[in-house]
């Protein structure tokens, strides 16, 4: 139980910086398009990882992205003319929060199914005892 709590806190206590992710050559030394490309960022899925963030990763994928996202900025591309880039080069799951369009609808409702059958599982399961 001692060595639960300690594990516990050190877990509480330990802050991992998301921003160590970003490396130093990456970084805009303008503050507000740094700003903006750490916010497009924490919208593009990493394809690599697919459950985080490109400003979350430190896959090569990702830093590619990153790149990609502070070249545009610099170039003087608006928030959505650069996402609407990735989504033309990636499609719709490089967003973390894809549009609902016909081709999406399964993003969308797929974790509803898979928590119906889960239930419908555990229901009979439960039955059956």
């Amino acid at each position: 139980m001692k060595n639960f709590l300690l594990i516990f806190f050190f877990f509480l206590v330990i802050d991992i910086d998301p921003s160590l992710t970003v490396e130093p050559h990456e970084i805009i030394s303008n503050p507000i398009y740094e700003n903006r490309a750490r916010d497009l960022s924490k919208g593009i899925r990493c394809l690599v990882c697919q459950n985080q963030s490109i400003d979350d990763s430190d896959s090569d994928l990702a830093k590619d992205l990153r790149r990609i996202i502070r070249k545009k900025i610099i170039q003087g591309d608006t928030d959505n003319e650069i996402t609407q880039y990735l989504v033309d080069k990636y499609g719709n799951f490089i967003l973390m929060k894809p549009p609902l369009y016909q081709d999406t609808y399964i993003l969308w409702i797929s974790p509803l199914l898979l928590m119906l059958v889960g239930i419908t599982i555990m229901y009979f399961t439960l039955k059956r005892k």
